[in-house]
């Protein structure tokens, strides 16, 4: 049995190779188009990919009920956008913490709090680049703006971390990231404008 968004769809399990087989069929049907995949149950457990392609491995006589709960596209960039300046939010007290941290001389405290905050980047900047995907950067001029000095940003954060020089470090999450994350408030708001239209 395949169920989507509580609706039970009329396809058989039987006729897919695989899990992913599975969804990318169901998936393509025209009403799926403008919709994101939130979440797949696979036998009343949800079901999560480990690695890339993991539902390949999922085989089809595993399978006896399918559930796949969606959104609308547009809801699903809404409340993105609406994380967006909470992760603003922790990436400004992070830089700001970690640099008063690298010029107190904490340089073990400093990096070990650098590694979370860098992660928190990257997946910040992963969020932007799904907007990129959906094409609502081009709806937001700054935005473009905004993502490419962040990722020059990144590049010198890792040169001068590449370098092990703290004190350089400090002085661009002080005086260059900071003054940037401010921007980026403003950004958010117009992109929460271009998503809501």
């Amino acid at each position: 049995m395949i169920i989507v968004d509580g609706q039970k769809v009329n396809m058989d399990v039987r006729h897919f190779a695989n899990l992913e087989d599975l969804l990318v069929k169901v998936l393509e049907k025209e009403e799926f188009q403008e919709r994101v995949v939130t979440d797949v149950y696979v036998n009343d457990e949800i079901f999560s990919e480990l690695y890339p392609h993991q539902a390949e491995d999922v085989e089809i006589d595993e399978i006896k009920k399918i559930e796949i709960k969606t959104m609308p596209v547009n809801k699903m960039a809404l409340e993105m956008v609406q994380e967006l300046d909470k992760v603003v939010e922790l990436l400004s007290k992070g830089a700001e913490k970690i640099a008063e941290l690298f010029r107190q001389g904490s340089d073990f405290e400093a990096l070990d709090m650098y590694q979370d905050f860098l992660q928190v980047l990257q997946d910040f900047m992963a969020l932007l680049s799904v907007f990129k995907q959906d094409g609502i950067i081009n709806d937001v001029p700054s935005l473009k703006t905004a993502v490419e000095t962040l990722s020059n940003l990144f590049s010198e954060l890792m040169d001068a971390q590449e370098q092990e020089d703290w004190i350089l470090l400090a002085d661009l999450l002080e005086y260059n990231l900071l003054p940037h994350l401010e921007e980026w408030k403003k950004v958010i708001k117009e992109l929460a404008l271009a998503v809501k239209k």
